[in-house]
């Protein structure tokens, strides 16, 4: 039985103090919610305070971003080592935001997926297609490819610590959702294409999460899926009730 994720990306959003006062508002709405692991995505600057925070809490942490090298000169980068010395769990590779805005390809999140395994982070590996390559019926296609290339020489081990989240980049921030059936769909030529990559059984336990406008209003259809193990959230995650919504689905 895959268990679910409900992961909130606050991307360039929340100061130290609000990301405290958003932990601390959370926390009691979410207590008794054991149906599935809670994560939230805080900037840089306030993960540290957020892992502070969370202690003796059902709340985990992630970064947004990491970079493949462990150290060096990379002005303005941040290492999965450092990341890691703050008690975070999880990273986010390969956002639609981080493809779109600053050069993100197959390639690296490849190189930032094994950065984050070799000090055990769990990485959140984003894959989607845009609206253009969806109209002219190369969703397919292009899914295969950034698994293909964004997963390349990973053990069945590296793999298994592995989530995907499936973000349609044209649902993205766009108040446009896939349907639950199209998502499903999606999540389904996606886990059959990692039993290709991998095994049956590894791609039958990969949870495989669905980001793209997620709200308090459309959760309930979209986890109602059995191909869909959990949501990566934006928006809906930057107040405590919505999010809390969405956790206790």
């Amino acid at each position: 039985m895959r268990r679910p994720v409900i992961a909130g990306n606050w991307k360039m959003f929340k100061t130290v103090e609000e990301s405290e006062a958003f932990i601390d508002a959370l926390a009691p709405l979410v207590e008794d919610s054991t149906h599935c692991d809670i994560v939230v995505a805080p900037p840089f600057t306030a993960l540290s305070a957020v892992v502070k925070r969370i202690q003796g809490t059902r709340i985990l942490a992630s970064a947004q971003n990491c970079h493949w090298e462990k150290e060096g000169a990379f002005t303005g980068e941040v290492s999965c080592e450092m990341i890691a010395e703050t008690g975070a769990r999880y990273v986010i590779i390969g956002h639609s935001e981080r493809r779109q805005y600053f050069g993100e390809t197959n390639d690296t999140v490849n190189r930032k997926i094994g950065a984050a395994l070799r000090v055990d982070l769990t990485p959140l590996v984003c894959i989607g297609e845009s609206l253009s390559e969806r109209e002219q019926g190369q969703t397919e296609r292009v899914l295969e490819t950034q698994l293909r290339e964004g997963l390349a020489a990973l053990t069945d081990l590296q793999f298994s610590h592995i989530i995907i989240a499936y973000e349609p980049v044209w649902a993205i921030g766009t108040g446009r959702t896939a349907t639950p059936q199209i998502a499903a769909e999606a999540h389904r030529f996606i886990r059959g294409t990692l039993a290709t990559f991998f095994s049956a059984s590894l791609a039958s336990e990969t949870r495989i999460l669905y980001g793209g406008s997620v709200k308090p209003d459309n959760i309930k259809g979209l986890m109602a899926q059995p191909e869909i193990d959990g949501a990566l959230v934006g928006g809906a995650s930057l107040k405590a009730d919505s999010f809390a919504s969405l956790v206790n689905f």
